[in-house]
């Protein structure tokens, strides 16, 4: 049966068209290399090699053969950087699942890092509502999700990522608009616009533990870009993730809590995930300080 080795052998003889020169290259004695090729032709059936005093020409079918053999040669090293590549984290996927509003402060962060130091691994950004991250992360159709902390589930990891202040939204042209900074009082009486609680319950807690009394509520949407949209449309006043600013929306002006309440944004893994990439992940998400 014919080995790598064999070709080896073969291509580097066919190369310097010298039996010498070829062993001196592959840091083998000449007799064994001799050996090989004719191993080789015998295997084939063919002779590749016309074999002279001082040199060594390739028959018709050896140019061809070695073509086809610098091929194989080729894929099998490829082949098996690959496999180390994989095994390292180096080379691969990974999918991470992340609330939306995420995309305007960790994600861009951690995505830039983990693509400059690993540009062989594919990331598929996978958004979703926040209530789905930790189930997507268990159930094995997200390597990693980033989100509100999600409480104590067995099995699952967690990291801080990014920290920021809550802020308040309110339409361009409302009377808190110019305000510095807002105090709970300051914002009693006005229309608020939220997301259920049983879709960001972190969030929501750290918004109601702020203000004096709890407000009244005229819409409830999932989404926080959908939050400041509605803002913008004179539908009420919010308070959000400060990172939303980075909308840039016109029609909305975000002004500073007094004492504002911070919320923390998570790395989600399982530790007995197998996906030698999340290593990496994992490392580069511990080397960001939370901001």
């Amino acid at each position: 049966m014919i080995d790598i080795r064999q070709l080896r052998y073969f291509v580097a003889v066919a190369e310097t068209l010298h039996f010498g020169r070829a062993a001196e290259r592959l840091h083998v004695t000449q007799p064994p290399l001799s050996r090989q090729v004719a191993a080789l032709e015998q295997e084939l059936g063919v002779r590749l090699i016309e074999r002279h005093s001082r040199r060594a020409v390739l028959t018709p079918a050896g140019a061809r053969f070695l073509e086809d053999a610098r091929q194989i040669i080729a894929a099998l090293d490829r082949a098996c950087r690959d496999a180390r590549a994989w095994q390292s984290g180096d080379l691969g996927e990974l999918t991470i699942g992340f609330m939306m509003h995420a995309a305007y402060s960790s994600v861009p962060l951690l995505t830039r890092r983990f693509a400059t130091a690993h540009p062989d691994v594919t990331l598929h950004l996978r958004e979703t509502l926040p209530m789905m991250l930790a189930d997507g992360v268990m159930e094995g159709r997200f390597d990693a999700a980033i989100g509100f902390d999600p409480g104590t589930r067995r099995g699952l990891a967690t990291s801080p990522l990014y920290r920021e202040p809550l802020a308040a939204v309110v339409p361009s042209d409302h009377h808190l608009a110019s305000a510095i900074a807002l105090t709970p009082d300051q914002l009693a009486g006005e229309r608020f616009i939220l997301s259920p609680a049983d879709v960001t319950p972190t969030l929501r807690r750290a918004i109601l533990g702020w203000l004096a009394a709890p407000p009244a509520i005229l819409l409830e949407t999932q989404l926080q870009q959908t939050i400041v949209s509605l803002v913008g449309e004179g539908l009420g006043v919010a308070i959000v993730p400060e990172s939303l600013r980075r909308l840039a929306m016109t029609s909305v002006r975000f002004v500073p809590l007094i004492d504002a309440p911070m919320v923390e944004q998570l790395l989600m893994v399982r530790p007995d995930a197998r996906n030698p990439a999340l290593t990496h992940l994992r490392a580069i998400a511990d080397s960001l300080q939370p901001a």
